[in-house]
């Protein structure tokens, strides 16, 4: 099989392949840091989490002077775009939202607009802001914490605990059986959604074992040599789709009807003709993984 990675280069999956140089050097330097905070430094336009927009279409940015006098900022990287160095700011917001993106389709239609660059800087931005803005507060005693490390961390003054950004991992799985696709639709969703199973990995699982698990969960169905195949960050709040590629040597379902609304198996013409626009089922949005994934397949 031919590796994702190959097509990623050309087209790299949505919310990947940010422009900015994350400088982790600098974020845990407290003077380097300051010496950044000048008058060329840009701040991302924000409107609580929603993008703002230029004339152009790009996303917006303004000075350190918009942002308001008590916010907490983030850095987010220096931009070397234009041959200089622009440090680059966003500034946390006063809620977060931890709810799907589908809870929010003018979101998804703007980010549907941005190119590639600008779209992994503001899914990186959104994430981290998020973390912040709903985690203002020390898990282990309460008391109110205070950012850190340029904003990729956040201390605790009264028990002295570190509290970092947190990724949570997704397997994202296509299983195969004998040239047929299992695909389902959560509970939900839209008739004729169709992509592939998913569920978050659960403490002491590796990856093989999340999938192994989720597949039987809500399919019945025992999935074997599990591969690897491509990543992404999804920041609706803070996954990251670890996306699979899995066999089965049985097609009976017994089906999860608490997660899943239903699941079928397509045969490849049907994927192919759906990823046209023109088969059985509607296929995630291009941005999705599960999009990239199914394409991958068609591709083989």
């Amino acid at each position: 099989m031919s590796s994702l990675a190959e097509a990623a280069s050309k087209a790299p999956l949505a919310f990947s392949g940010s422009p900015l140089d994350r400088a982790d050097n600098t974020r845990a330097d407290p003077e380097a840091l300051a010496a950044l905070m000048n008058w060329k430094a840009r701040l991302l336009a924000l409107d609580g989490l929603m993008p703002a927009m230029d004339d152009h279409g790009r996303l917006a940015w303004g000075t350190l002077a918009d942002a308001p006098e008590d916010a907490e900022l983030v850095f987010l990287g220096i931009d070397r775009s234009e041959g200089g160095e622009k440090a680059c700011f966003a500034a946390v917001p006063e809620r977060g939202d931890a709810s799907p993106r589908m809870a929010n389709p003018q979101l998804w239609s703007l980010m549907a607009t941005l190119e590639p660059g600008d779209l992994a800087l503001y899914g990186g931005a959104r994430s981290i802001v998020d973390w912040h803005a709903r985690h203002r507060f020390c898990a282990q005693c309460g008391a109110s914490t205070t950012i850190a490390k340029g904003g990729w961390q956040r201390a605790c003054r009264n028990c002295g605990a570190q509290h970092f950004p947190r990724t949570d991992p997704v397997t994202i799985m296509l299983v195969e059986y004998n040239g047929k696709l299992m695909l389902g639709r959560g509970k939900g969703w839209p008739e004729k959604s169709f992509s592939a199973l998913a569920g978050f990995v659960e403490p002491g699982e590796t990856i093989e074992e999340a999938v192994a698990r989720e597949v039987f969960e809500e399919s019945g169905v025992r999935a074997r040599d599990v591969s690897y195949i491509a990543s992404q960050p999804w920041p609706f709040p803070s996954q990251l789709m670890i996306g699979c590629h899995s066999h089965t040597d049985d097609d009976g379902l017994t089906i999860d009807y608490t997660e899943m609304a239903e699941i079928e198996w397509f045969t490849r013409d049907d994927v192919a003709a759906s990823l046209a626009g023109d088969g059985p089922f509607r296929t995630p949005p291009r941005h999705a993984i599960a999009h990239t994934l199914m394409q991958w397949w068609i591709d083989q």
